[in-house]
This record gives structure tokens, sequence and C-alpha cells, in this order.
């Protein structure tokens, strides 16, 4: 869930057969698939014969946008997403910066993200604006799938107490590699050379670009490490909970985990000591004592912060899904990497942070990353999307 600290899913059912593409995409139910219609993720038919075309015989790998349903869609649809989920993400980190920076309770918060979320698809499936599916025995993977965004946050403010926050961000700009390392492991999934490389400046730039004091415990180190693994596996899962197997839409699947993760987010409050009685009258002279400038600026005052609050984490969380769906999991957590770096620079340009030349250096490294793993990842998409437009034309 969106967190006001963190920028920041069991893995959903796979069906692997020796003789077909590996972890081949389940048919969908007849509410799900059109046959007459060939475009989108939910032309299962379409997919398989797209992974048999672009996959590799000679060495059994299969290219990821095969997999992870990016190749299905166009240049132009991914980059108006991407830019929709930079918006959102840096809009509601600078927003908690200037207004729920003094809220110290990280599960409270995300537990009523969930709720906004929960809410607001509410509202959105009572208006028909989606429509839920029959689950059946894949509800237990739903219940996986939002305590791994609970438990991810968990270990996550776990590790920052055993480590400095500088070399926790650097463990976590490592989210990427997991997630190639997830793809080749359970997809034999691969990427172009020229991506690999792009990523090496991503993950040094967020080391230089947070460069401080670097200390960790083994037990700390271990606990970064294993939350970068599961931010990339949450990553893939939440992907694959939208590309294979039932398809959900990003709404019915946020719908569904929001359900989950309120009560779930609440226990971990709990279990963390954040709901102590004596602890709310300290609570509510503190923490609502937002920013003059933000109570000035809306009429009433931190409640309609907070109600703000809430309403842009569910935006977040919307576009999030629906970007993940469309640009694939790798690029979503390069996204990260960068958006990490672009709240730097926007907190030096609104708060007059100091940036020494190994900042910056940092800064340039990553921004120069990015900019060539998206030149590479296009140029590599506009031959997997004219694969799958031929394989769609030759099944009409």
């Amino acid at each position: 869930m969106a967190h006001p600290q963190l920028a920041h899913n069991v893995a959903p059912e796979l069906n692997c057969s020796p003789t077909t593409t590996p972890f081949q995409t389940r048919a969908a139910s007849p509410t799900h698939h059109n046959p007459n219609h060939h475009s989108g993720f939910e032309a299962d038919a379409a997919i398989d014969s797209m992974r048999l075309f672009i996959q590799n015989h000679t060495t059994g790998k299969v290219d990821v946008s095969s997999v992870d349903g990016s190749a299905t869609v166009a240049n132009s649809a991914k980059s108006r997403a991407l830019a929709l989920y930079f918006i959102f993400n840096l809009g509601l980190t600078l927003f908690n910066k200037m207004a729920m920076n003094k809220f110290p309770y990280p599960y409270l918060m995300t537990a009523y993200h969930a709720l906004a979320s929960f809410v607001g698809t509410s509202v959105l499936k009572s208006r028909g604006t989606f429509t839920t599916t029959h689950v059946g025995g894949s509800r237990v993977m739903l219940y996986g799938f939002s305590f791994l965004y609970t438990i991810n946050i968990a270990i996550s403010n776990a590790s920052l107490a055993m480590v400095t926050v500088p070399y926790h961000q650097v463990v976590r700009a490592t989210t990427p590699v997991f997630t190639i390392l997830i793809y080749r492991g359970f997809f034999q999934g691969t990427y172009p050379n020229t991506v690999y490389w792009s990523l090496v400046p991503v993950v040094i730039g967020v080391g230089l670009a947070t460069y401080g004091d670097y200390y960790a415990s083994t037990a700390g180190l271990l606990l970064t490490i294993l939350g970068a693994f599961l931010a990339a596996l949450k990553t893939v899962a939440t992907n694959r909970l939208q590309t294979a197997g039932l398809h959900f839409s990003a709404l019915e699947l946020l719908y569904r985990m929001s359900f989950l993760a309120v009560p779930q987010a609440l226990a971990m409050s709990w279990l963390a000591g954040e709901m102590n009685l004596s602890k709310i009258p300290w609570f509510v002279s503190k923490t609502m004592a937002v920013d003059e400038m933000m109570v000035s600026t809306f009429p009433s005052g931190q409640v309609g912060c907070f109600i703000l609050n809430g309403m842009m984490a569910f935006g977040l969380n919307v576009v999030s899904f629906t970007t993940n769906k469309k640009v694939g999991a790798l690029t979503m957590t390069v996204a990260a990497n960068v958006k990490q770096i672009m709240t730097i620079v926007l907190s030096q340009l609104f708060w007059h942070l100091d940036i020494g030349v190994v900042n910056a250096t940092g800064i340039a490294l990553t921004l120069t990353g990015g900019a060539f793993y998206a030149y590479f990842s296009m140029r590599k998409s506009l031959k997997s999307y004219a694969a799958v437009k031929d394989m769609e034309k030759a099944n009409e």
C-alpha cells in the first residue's frame, strides 16, 4: 500500500507443462474471454501464441514481455501510465512531507490507506465501474497477496531500526535485481543484455545519491535484503494476478486486497504498540498538528488534510496497479528507483536539501541509467508488440 515513509504478493498459481511454454496462462472463464476479441490481457490464445512466437527455441528461454503482458501494450499507453504513476507517487510523497510527516504510526497509516482504497473501490463497484468474479480456490492466494503487502511494510520498518537510512535505501535499490532473478528462476524469462547493463547505473546511482552513514547489524542486513526481495515478489505477483489466471482488473484486485489488508495492518499496529491507549492524548496533540501552510490551504484544516491523504493514496494504488499491468514488474521497480531520485531533487527545490558532489553524481547516474533503460525497453517493446499484432491478424 502507499506509505508515508517508504515509496513503496504469495505468487499466483502457475501451470507448467514440459511440452508448452513455461507457466502457460490458464484459460480464462467465459465471462473474461471473448473468442472474437484478440486484443488486451484476456486474450489467452493470442498471448500463448505470442509466447511461442517470441520464445527463443535454441535456449528454451522466454522473453519476459511475453510473461508479464507488456508485449501486448503500445509504448504510447505505457508512457501515459508511467507519467500518471510518477505524478501520483511524487504528489503523495511531497504531500506527506508537508502535511503528514508528524504521523508516527506507519501501520495505522497503512490500514487507513487500505481502508481508503476499499471505500473508493466499493463506491466504483456500486456504480458499475467494475464487477467481481468468482475466485473459488484462488481465495487463499488473495489472502497471501494482501498479507505480502502488509508484511513488506513490517519488514521494512523492522530493518530500519537495525540499519541506517542510507544503507536501507541502497539495499532497497537492488529490487530490480531480485525482480530479474524471480523471472529467471520461476519463468525462465530473459531480458536483452542492454537492459541488464542499463540497470547498473540505476542501482549504483541510488547508492551515491543517498550516500551517508552506512551501518548495519547482521540481522538488519538480512532483514533489509529480505525486504528488497519481498518488494520484488510483491510487484511480480501484482502483475501476474492481472495478466494470468483470473485476469483481475486493477480495481477488482485493489478492492479484494484492500479489504483483507485493513485487519492485517491493524493487527500489526496493535502488535507494534501503536494502539496503546496511553498514547492517544499525544496522538491528538501532536500528529494532527500539521503544517500551518496546509491548514490554511484546506478549509477543514487537519481533517481535510487527512481525507485528502486517503484520496491520494487510493488514486496512487489504482494507478500503480494499472501501470504494473501495462509496463511489467521490472519497469515498476526501476521507476521506483527513479522516483526516489526525483524526490531528492524536488526536496532540494522545496526544502533546500543539501546535495554534495557525490550525491549529484548519483542523481545523474540514476537518471542516465533510467533514460537508457527506457530507450532499450521501448525498442524491444516495439518488436514484441509487432509480433503480437502479427499473431492477432493470423488468428482473425
